[in-house]
């Protein structure tokens, strides 16, 4: 098969590629910038650097594919001049506008828990907004996968865990967190891009289902500090404590209150519902040694 992958060599994407490399498809990779051409290349893949706010050049570039996996790329929540709403409604928007005149006919999208929900989900609201956007493409079979908390996002509480001794934030603690690894994920959408589909599914991707507590326990060990905890804290002292290291306030409400939605359960009201009827292979205690080894970097 001709896939067309986005993400450029990203977490999701270069496991992806590899992936399917080694099943002998033709992997197209964008990335948007010329240094990754040659390793892209170096990988066996074809390379097609241009921006995914051209929805020409994604046009082009989707056209003749057997199958293409779309992704929001990252954004810098520390940039104050981001319009995080209008960044991601627009490369949504020129997804669909780009499957749509390609006659692309099988899609994955990268979406996340909490899309169920049209409010209340802080920033995961604008997944829900794109997938509703995505579903009123005809004639397209699309997987709308729905991961579940990364485990790199615990990279956020290095700094923290250094100078206090303790993760805190809204969520956790006592309650679950459901983790995922991005191998686990690059897996289902590999499996998700070579299996035909007649019209729109979600599936849910998770490694493990952790709480707070037990989260902090399995870092704590791999970083020598057994006693490490997960302390509770209120929406406004963890929104004061984003604002303080620089998020832009905008963004740090809007985290905030997915964090809040994630302990309360309203976030994962329909992954409990729908949850992989098998987890990821990659534990948390896999990644601890990756966290640790970072943890000692720094």
């Amino acid at each position: 098969m001709k896939i067309i992958i986005t993400g450029s060599l990203g977490n999701i994407s270069k496991p992806l590629a590899k992936a399917l490399l080694n099943e002998g498809h033709q992997i197209t990779v964008i990335a948007s910038s010329t240094e990754r051409k040659s390793e892209i290349e170096n990988l066996g893949a074809q390379a097609a650097i241009g921006s995914v706010n051209d929805v020409t050049f994604l046009t082009e570039t989707f056209t003749g594919a057997d199958a293409v996996y779309c992704m929001i790329p990252r954004a810098n929540y520390f940039d104050p001049n981001l319009d995080l709403d209008a960044f991601t409604h627009t490369i949504g928007n020129n997804y669909a506008e780009a499957i749509a005149k390609s006659g692309v006919k099988r899609v994955v999208f990268l979406s996340s828990i909490g899309a169920h929900l049209e409010k209340g989900s802080g920033i995961i609201q604008r997944y829900n907004e794109i997938e509703a956007v995505l579903n009123k493409l005809s004639d397209v079979s699309i997987t709308f996968m729905r991961p579940t908390s990364f485990h790199y996002n615990l990279l956020a509480y290095i700094t923290m865990i250094k100078n206090q001794g303790f993760i805190a934030a809204n969520y956790g603690a006592d309650q679950l967190i459901p983790w995922v690894s991005p191998k686990d994920i690059a897996e289902a959408i590999a499996e998700e891009l070579i299996t035909p589909l007649d019209g729109k599914k979600i599936r849910y991707v998770a490694s493990e289902e952790l709480s707070g507590d037990q989260t902090a326990e399995i870092l704590g060990e791999a970083i020598g500090n057994p006693d490490l905890k997960w302390k509770l804290t209120s929406d406004e002292e963890t929104l004061n404590g984003l604002i303080a290291v620089g998020m832009q306030p905008k963004i740090a409400k809007g985290l905030v209150e997915m964090y809040a939605a994630l302990y309360s359960g309203l976030l994962a009201e329909d992954y409990y519902k729908n949850r992989p009827a098998v987890l990821g292979k990659t534990k948390l205690a896999d990644y601890a040694k990756e966290f640790a080894s970072i943890f000692n970097q720094n």
